[in-house]
């Protein structure tokens, strides 16, 4: 982890409109910080995330999520090379039964 710059103001803070911005700890609040900025953030953000966390603690953050929106999956998956399967929300989803399947 790359420790030599505060992460937290190179990200916009309208990601984070429901907790307190300044309260937030890089470390403590990784995997909300991670989810935030690759569902919503630009490529520069995604880049200096990684740069900071560091690429496999990015991507087994984003793996053991619980739910993340299909379109950032998608583009995940794709960005990482990671086959959809691996990722907790995609195997969760899985196996949920639909109402119209049960």
């Amino acid at each position: 982890m790359h420790k030599s710059f505060d992460i937290l103001k190179t990200i916009n803070p309208q990601y984070f409109w429901d907790v307190d911005f300044s309260k937030l700890d890089p470390l403590k609040s990784k995997r909300l910080i991670i989810e935030r900025v690759f569902s919503l953030g630009t490529s520069t953000e995604i880049a200096q995330i990684i740069a900071f966390y560091g690429q496999s603690i990015v991507l087994n953050e984003l793996k053991n999520m619980q739910y993340i929106d299909p379109k950032t999956l998608n583009f995940v998956s794709l960005f990482f090379n990671t086959p959809k399967q691996s990722f907790k929300c995609y195997k969760r989803k899985q196996s949920m039964n639909q109402h119209w399947t049960s």
